[in-house]
């Protein structure tokens, strides 16, 4: 009996042997594009020293925060937007853009002080960020499918918390720096994640939201969820307050460093950019109306949308690309450039007002804002004092959002006329260029002898 037993157990070994390796080798195939995919992603975030300075973290979970926004702008898309008539959008995104600019008078003056202040919690700054809109998608997909007025304190809590966390990122990227990496090469390496992921992230969101108008909502929430966590995660010198204790302006006397004590440079910078991020509110909100009304060549409302987008959005990511090719070339013509040349494209698009230019202008807008915020970043690097940067960006970042916001409403209250749009956008560009150029080549001409802000 023991013989048998000891046969039967031999013959059912052999029989399982191949049926136990097909089953793994199914299961490495199964796992393996998954497991492949992830080390991929680990290894091009990782690499160039990113992995062993911490910003390989950072940029990952740029491209978690950038994933989860696009999915609730997916969300609102269809439900803010087009279930309405264009009159009603009109008033709503309005209210929302005027409900949007009270808390950013608020942070313009708060943010950068506060993180001098309190450096040692901006992991759990950016963990509360994502946590907040965790929270926040949640309670707007009880009122997304009716669009109640309840689902706008929502989403400006959302912008808030997007805007909150950007200006900390910014504040983290130079305590990540790997060796013989530039601020722009890391700025350029985090956006362009958040970039990835947000294209790959969009057409998700769009699919859930064939299943209903809240899943592109739950979808947001797991990924902030997983933000949340994963901001912990970060090297324990993003709370290092090493190199950021308080400063003393000599020049005048004590007082508080502000955006004028840190260099022509950095203040002509930031008026340029804040016409290219006036330039962007403009158009998303103008175009949205307009091609709404009246599609461009025939086409439907949301295949002009989707023209003008992909246009805008290839733009902004070839930009960021370049980005890290052009850091070594000075920054202050890159931006007298950029406005140059997108000036060039809205004068005409005015002019020669169709389906085409109006692309083109979009993929420029693109190019133009990013590259230029790229070099406005690598002029606060050269300029700003480490004690005093974080506050610069903090600020900086504030009064782009800011800019952003009076574009949109321009966008909103204007006519729907295309050349009138178009001419608006011109001038827009137009003051940026009349405002920071001549000061951007000036201190380029003379940066050798540039005032700078001195640290006590």
């Amino acid at each position: 009996m023991g013989q048998y037993d000891g046969v039967a157990a031999a013959r059912s070994s052999d029989a399982d042997g191949p049926v136990r390796r097909a089953g793994r080798a199914v299961g490495r195939a199964l796992h393996l594009p998954i497991t492949g995919t992830a080390r991929g992603i680990r290894r091009a975030t990782h690499a160039h020293g990113a992995g062993e300075s911490g910003l390989g973290k950072l940029i990952e979970l740029h491209a978690v925060n950038g994933a989860g926004d696009v999915m609730i702008t997916v969300a609102l898309a269809s439900t803010v937007f087009f279930s309405v008539p264009t009159d009603e959008a009109r008033g709503r995104v309005a209210l929302y853009l005027a409900v949007t600019m009270a808390p950013f008078i608020l942070l313009a003056p708060v943010i950068g002080p506060l993180l001098d202040r309190i450096p040692h919690g901006r992991r759990a700054a950016m963990a509360g960020a994502m946590l907040a809109r965790a929270l926040l998608a949640l309670m707007m997909s009880r009122a997304v499918a009716t669009g109640g007025l309840e689902l706008y304190p929502a989403a400006l809590g959302v912008l808030v918390s997007s805007k909150a966390y950007g200006v900390v990122r910014s504040a983290v990227v130079p305590r990540l720096l790997p060796p013989k990496f530039s601020l722009v090469k890391a700025n350029s390496r985090v956006t362009l994640a958040g970039l990835l992921a947000t294209g790959i992230a969009a057409p998700i969101g769009v699919g859930l939201q064939k299943i209903g108008p809240q899943w592109p909502l739950y979808g947001a929430s797991a990924l902030f969820v997983l933000g949340t966590f994963w901001a912990f995660t970060m090297p324990h010198k993003v709370d290092s307050a090493k190199g950021e204790t308080p400063v003393r302006m000599i020049a005048h006397g004590e007082k508080k460093p502000t955006l004028r004590t840190v260099g022509p440079s950095v203040l002509h910078g930031l008026q340029a950019n804040a016409a290219h991020r006036a330039l962007s509110g403009f158009l998303i909100f103008f175009l949205a109306f307009l091609l709404r009304e009246h599609p461009l060549g025939g086409q439907s409302a949301a295949v002009s949308l989707g023209m003008v987008g992909v246009a805008a959005g290839v733009g902004n990511a070839l930009g960021t690309a370049i980005g890290a090719w052009l850091k070594a070339r000075a920054p202050e013509a890159i931006i007298v450039t950029m406005l140059t040349l997108v000036l060039a494209a809205a004068v005409t698009a005015a002019i020669f007002f169709g389906t085409g230019m109006v692309a083109v202008l979009g993929a420029m807008a693109g190019l133009s804002q990013a590259l230029s915020k790229l070099s406005l970043d690598a002029v606060i690097q050269r300029d700003v004092p480490e004690q005093v940067r974080t506050s610069t960006f903090a600020r900086s970042e504030t009064l782009l959002q800011m800019a952003w916001v009076v574009g949109g409403a321009i966008g909103i209250v204007l006519p729907l006329n295309g050349v009138l749009g178009m001419s608006v956008a011109a001038a827009i560009v137009a003051t940026g260029a009349l405002t920071s150029c001549r000061g951007l080549l000036g201190a380029a001409r003379h940066r050798g002898g540039a005032p700078r802000a001195r640290v006590a």
